[in-house]
């Protein structure tokens, strides 16, 4: 890179920051935004190029962050060092999202719930399943990952999940699950499955609230489709 591209680098990075402070996050576009944030991890680079490769790579802003580390850090031009500039943003992110569903009960701030949910699992490759343990109160008490499977099933088996409910003093549970197509109608082993734990849960007096299947195209509530 010669001096002059050095300094034209230096210059789009300064705008950028101006745009940023002065203006606001709206301010710079999705991967302007990327671009700023690879070049704190990547200084002395053009990162423009970069992001733009990125983003058309992953499909798009969120699929990018939300993408596993393994498959950001093997992208051309990326190293652990902006990987995780990435996953950090990403991170940050969703603490804030969730910290509304970590300190109040669940039932009273659903849509932070499901605003933090999708934001975590909309855009996952594999299936993975959840399980969210809640007190007598319906705080949060832990937020247990079960199954971690193919790009279209997870393995969950209903004893466990009512095993480790008994173990952490749980008085009622929602099942999340993605559904890496995209589509988050639940499936016949979908219903099955919460049926099941429906119906051990209530042996035990564990209430499940509900079932949640998160989608690229939204998410969907057993509970409110009748399904529970």
């Amino acid at each position: 890179m010669s001096e002059t591209q050095a300094h034209h680098g230096k210059g789009h990075r300064e705008r950028l920051r101006e745009r940023l402070l002065r203006q606001g996050g709206d301010a710079l576009s999705d991967h302007e935004l990327i671009e700023y944030l690879l070049a704190l991890a990547i200084p002395r680079r053009d990162t423009k190029a970069l992001a733009k490769t990125l983003i058309g790579e992953f499909g798009g802003f969120s699929a990018l962050l939300s993408a596993d580390s393994e498959s950001i850090a093997k992208q051309p031009g990326m190293g652990d060092t902006s990987t995780a500039a990435l996953k950090i943003v990403q991170a940050a992110a969703l603490r804030m999202i969730s910290e509304p569903a970590r300190t109040r009960p669940v039932l009273s701030s659903w849509q932070a719930l499901s605003d933090y949910l999708h934001a975590d699992m909309a855009h996952r490759t594999t299936e993975r399943v959840r399980v969210l343990h809640l007190d007598s109160k319906n705080r949060l008490i832990r937020d247990d990952l079960v199954s971690e499977g193919s790009i279209d099933e997870a393995a969950v088996y209903t004893r466990e999940i009512i095993r480790r409910a008994l173990d952490l003093g749980s008085a009622a549970l929602i099942l999340v699950h993605n559904h890496p197509s995209g589509d988050p109608t639940p499936s016949r082993a979908d219903i099955a499955l919460t049926r099941d734990i429906l119906e051990a849960g209530k042996r035990l007096n564990i209430q499940l609230h509900d079932h949640l299947i998160i989608g690229k195209d939204g998410h969907s509530s057993m509970r409110s489709q009748g399904l529970i």
